[in-house]
């Protein structure tokens, strides 16, 4: 919340010696309650920082090139917690509802890293292990709670206590049925899943400069703002913007 944020500001200016908060202390407190502490000292090789990067610049790419989804406000190389980089999405206002189409944008976006892997190293790692749990536990859900499968309709297939996640209330009278259902619930969400992949791979395809820039961006300088990441969307010269705004800050 705000106050522990606050506190965490005032607690790296005071280390810094400084008498007073500046906006990078609160940037800094931000980043640390919503990613994590800093891992400078972490030991990564050269090819895991490439690797990472093109990761991470695929989560962004992928979100900046799609409208209807949250802003992409910071990418870092830089470990944090347990991952060795982190894509940082904010939304511009308190989100109550998702929609089918924000949904599914999602689940393209948490595919993003795995397909830039594949098209820059033609491999894949397990870098991509929790984007793709999160992916399934969300495909999940539209299937099985949401009701957001033209396929199985609006029908809730949620297992509550007790109680077959199926059509048919006894379980064992209606196998058939269930296991029926269950191999179309599968289907249904390895469709979402694939299908958001593909679009993602395609998005990056398109786009191939735009994600080699980025790279080469946050192997450079381990972190890329919002302003930087637009700068390389619209084909701006990164170093120029980041030029003009140092001077700025100067002036």
């Amino acid at each position: 919340d705000l106050e522990n944020l606050v506190n965490e500001a005032a607690l790296m200016a005071a280390h810094a010696g400084k008498d007073r908060l500046e906006m990078e202390d609160f940037e800094e407190a931000k980043d640390k309650v919503l990613m994590g502490v800093e891992r400078k000292s972490a030991i990564v090789s050269a090819q895991e920082r490439r690797l990472t990067a093109y990761h991470e610049a695929g989560h962004a790419l992928v979100a900046a090139l799609q409208g209807n989804t949250d802003p992409v406000h910071k990418v870092t190389i830089i470990p944090r917690g347990r991952a060795l980089g982190l894509t940082q999405q904010l939304p511009t206002e308190d989100r109550l509802t998702w929609t089918k189409d924000y949904a599914i944008k999602r689940i393209s976006i948490m595919m993003g890293g795995r397909a830039a892997e594949e098209l820059i190293f033609n491999e894949v790692t397990n870098g991509a292990g929790m984007d793709i749990k999160m992916a399934t536990d969300l495909a999940r859900k539209m299937v099985c709670e949401w009701g957001m499968s033209d396929k199985l309709g609006p029908v809730s297939y949620e297992a509550g206590t007790g109680e077959t996640p199926f059509l048919g209330r006894d379980g064992l009278r209606n196998r058939e049925h269930a296991e029926q259902t269950a191999e179309e619930i599968d289907k249904e969400i390895r469709a979402l899943i694939t299908e958001q992949y593909d679009l993602a791979r395609s998005l990056l395809y398109d786009n191939m400069d735009k994600l080699q820039v980025m790279a080469e961006a946050l192997l450079k300088w381990e972190v890329i703002d919002a302003e930087e990441i637009l700068a390389i969307v619209n084909g701006e010269d990164i170093e120029e913007v980041k030029a003009a705004r140092e001077a700025e800050r100067a002036e």
